[in-house]
């Protein structure tokens, strides 16, 4: 049993939230309906397998980044890193998963489990290489969110997904991960290289000012939108949500450069009463917007 518990923490399932995602093309295509069970049902199915995949993704990580992990201050609690997870469990327990979420994936949608196959690859591409290269680790973090929300569009029949979806999602994955790396060099101040290699090509004015850019570029792209996509209200009500992007993303700035937070952006979700209540606040407007007016 326990290393059972200690298996199910190295797979991370407070990190649900990231999958979240797969859910935009149904949301946002209006198929969210209780008329027709499917789209919903196929979509479920397809989070809990990225759930499930992005924990094997996980547990490939902290396989693969034990040694680092025990010099971090707070990675060496990591259950691999700790010692109550032996490496070879963690390996063959990576090994069940992938065989068993495959053939499910495959039965589920071909497109999907190409997709979910992408997914896999690109992150021991990343976990292996890409994570050490200056600005390409971001843009894989963004890439991972992108391949999720295609993931959902290969699950139902969509006729009216906007692409400037794919805009904001890939701009506000970046945005995200460069304040992850901005808070992780202030955490580590001096010894963020021995922990964490990439961040010896990042300095803190080089991360605020992407970190300005891409806050700027993910509200416009967002706001275009709300009064461009073809599946909108005519009278353009959607931009009624754009106050809570506005909030979320000045919130998080806050948070990353004040509070010194956002090394851990899942938590923050998971934790910070204000981004969830403006989080809440968008989702419920979105689903007003589109389902009862």
């Amino acid at each position: 049993m326990e290393k059972l518990t200690a298996l199910i923490k190295t797979m991370r399932p407070h990190q649900w939230t990231k999958n979240l995602v797969i859910f935009a093309p149904l949301v946002f295509d209006r198929q969210l309906g209780f008329n027709n069970w499917t789209p919903l049902l196929r979509t479920i199915a397809g989070f809990l397998i990225f759930c499930l995949l992005s924990g094997t993704v996980y547990i490939i990580n902290d396989v693969i980044d034990v040694e680092a992990d025990r010099r971090h201050p707070t990675k060496k609690n990591r259950p691999i890193a700790a010692g109550r997870l032996s490496i070879r469990a963690a390996a063959t327990a990576a090994i069940v998963l992938m065989v068993v979420l495959f053939p499910i994936s495959y039965a589920l949608s071909p497109a999907f489990a190409l997709v979910a196959f992408t997914y896999l690859v690109l992150n021991l591409i990343y976990s292996k290489w890409l994570k050490h290269v200056t600005l390409i680790d971001v843009f894989c973090i963004a890439a991972f969110f992108v391949l999720r929300v295609g993931a959902g569009v290969t699950l139902i029949h969509v006729a009216r997904f906007s692409p400037w979806l794919y805009v904001v999602t890939t701009l506000g994955a970046l945005y995200i991960g460069f304040g992850k790396r901005r808070a992780e060099l202030a955490l580590l101040a001096e010894d963020a290289n021995a922990h964490r290699r990439v961040l010896e090509g990042y300095t803190i004015p080089l991360l605020d000012q992407l970190i300005t850019v891409l806050s700027g570029t993910t509200i416009v792209a967002y706001s275009l939108y709300t009064f461009s996509a073809p599946n909108l209200p005519k009278n353009h009500v959607m931009m009624l949500t754009i106050p809570f992007v506005l909030y979320g993303v000045f919130r998080y700035l806050y948070l990353i450069q004040v509070e010194n937070c956002g090394g851990a952006p899942d938590e923050l979700l998971l934790t910070d009463r204000p981004l969830q209540a403006a989080i809440l606040l968008w989702g419920l407007s979105v689903l007003l917007i589109f389902y009862i007016f």
